[in-house]
This record gives C-alpha cells, structure tokens and sequence, in this order.
C-alpha cells in the first residue's frame, strides 16, 4: 500500500469509526461484539494517521544507498569471470563524472574483455577436460564401478531394484541429484521426474538403461557423453549423477496424446451423426 492510498483511507476510516459509536449509542442496542468492531476500527485509524507522518520524516540514506550500489557492481563484474583492477575501476568511475577522456573507446574496452573471456573459457575447458579424464581412469578401478564405455561412461549401483526394467525410448520417472567433479550440486528434482531417454544427453541416457524400479544408481559421464563444451555448464564438466528409478517407463505425454486423440474421434463421430440426422431430415 503507498503512502497516498494511507491518507486516502485515513477520513474513510475515521468516519466508519464515527459512525459505528454514534449508531450505536442512538439505538441503545449496542452489544459487546459492536462495540470491539467500532473499537478496532478507531485504532486501525490511530495506527494509519501516524504512518504517513513517520514515512514522510524517512530520508533517503545517499551514504547508504551509495555502498550497496558499489555491491551490485562488483557482483556485475565478479561475473564476468576475471579479475580486475579495482584502484584503476574506481579512478575510471571518477574521471568519468568530471570529463576526463577514457584511457579506450567503448568498442576497444568491450572487444578486451570479450578476448580475455575466450581465453579463460578454452583454460577451463582444457583443465576439466584433463580433470575428467584423470578421475575416470582412476575410478575405473575402483570397488563396484562398472564401465559401460571405457573411460567415458561408468556407473555403480548404490541400491538394487526389483521392479520392471527400463528400456532404450522408455521415459522413466526418477529421483536425481546432478554434481561436478568437485561435490557441488547443479541440479536436483523437487519431486518425481519424468525423462524422455531419447531426448537426453547420450550418458544419462545409456547409464539409466537396464536399471530396474527401486535402483539407485550413481553416473560418471564423460564431457564427450555430456555437454561438453555447449550449455550454460562450465565447459567439458564431469558430471555425476545420483539416480533413483520410481517408474521405469512413464510415457505421460503419449497417454495425454491418446486421450486427446479418442476425444477428438468421439466429437468426430457425434458430428457425423448430426450430419447423418441433418441429412435424414432433409429428406
């Protein structure tokens, strides 16, 4: 609520609270409810007449507004994903405001920036790209690690299932935590989760296929088998997955499609039987 609908409400208010005593001392029937409702309604008008008062002596804190804009810049600037001069930031910002010519036209600024950002993401890739290669061949003699491509794609079930087993275009429903290399969590399902198998990246997709309802099984996938150097993931990331089958296959959409499908025929068979009877009458 802003402060102009406050004073607005504060007459509206006052006068309900007028009103309510007045009718009830003429009447002579005020009862204890009635006199709490006009009571309450008085106090909410108290309460309303001092807040504008308070709101308007409120004086905007330049100092204080100042420091956290400074926050928002240097989140801006963390994000960007390299480290800058600060001393040479905060003298830039100043001579700015009193004229000074800038040391690079906008163009030659943003062109450095976007060199150096190419040049860090080719670094971090080719570093996790070594990471995950290492940590795979490592893994791979590990107790209970099973290798269904060679330093590519391994798993290690955590828990045995007995349900029915997913299969290759299956979409099952699942329980998932996706990690890096590093432990840190990117993702994980709030609930049950369905997932198409064929529109997914290939080592989820090959890691899921032969679990069984009630597994719980954990994924090591390759960048290559991953999202490699696309997606909004750093690049060439090892990604591990913890996954639980609920269902193996959970084909929601084709059983909606069906659905829609059987209703259509349906409303198709009634228009033609309305055609057929339009048809009779005709006749």
């Amino acid at each position: 609520m802003t402060k102009k609908h406050l004073i607005l409400s504060l007459p509206v208010l006052l006068s309900v609270g007028m009103f309510c005593t007045s009718s009830i001392f003429a009447s002579h029937k005020a009862s204890t409810k009635a006199e709490e409702k006009a009571a309450s309604v008085e106090e909410v008008a108290k309460t309303e007449e001092k807040t504008p008062a308070k709101e308007e002596e409120k004086i905007l804190d330049i100092s204080k507004v100042s420091e956290a804009f400074g926050h928002l810049i240097g989140k801006n600037l963390d994000s960007l994903g390299f480290k800058f001069d600060m001393d040479k930031i905060i003298k830039g910002i100043q001579d700015s405001i009193i004229g000074k010519e800038s040391p690079m036209t906008e163009s030659e600024c943003i062109q450095a920036i976007s060199q150096e950002q190419e040049k860090k993401f080719k670094q971090t890739a080719a570093d996790n790209l070594q990471a995950a290669v290492k940590f795979l061949e490592t893994n791979a003699t590990s107790a209970g690690i099973v290798a269904l491509e060679d330093n590519k794609l391994q798993y290690k079930i955590e828990k045995e299932g007995t349900g029915e087993t997913v299969q290759a275009h299956f979409s099952p429903l699942i329980k998932y935590t996706g990690k890096f290399l590093d432990g840190k969590v990117f993702g994980i399902s709030k609930e049950d989760e369905m997932v198409s198998l064929d529109e997914t990246i290939p080592g989820f997709s090959k890691g899921l296929i032969g679990m069984k309802e009630g597994e719980k099984r954990t994924l090591y996938i390759h960048p290559d088998l991953a999202y490699g150097m696309n997606g909004n993931l750093p690049p060439n990331s090892l990604l591990t997955f913890e996954i639980e089958i609920v269902k193996a296959n959970s084909p929601q959409e084709q059983d909606t499609l069906m659905s829609s499908t059987a209703s259509d025929a349906e409303e198709d068979g009634e228009l033609a039987v309305d055609e057929d009877t339009a048809t009779e009458q005709a006749r």
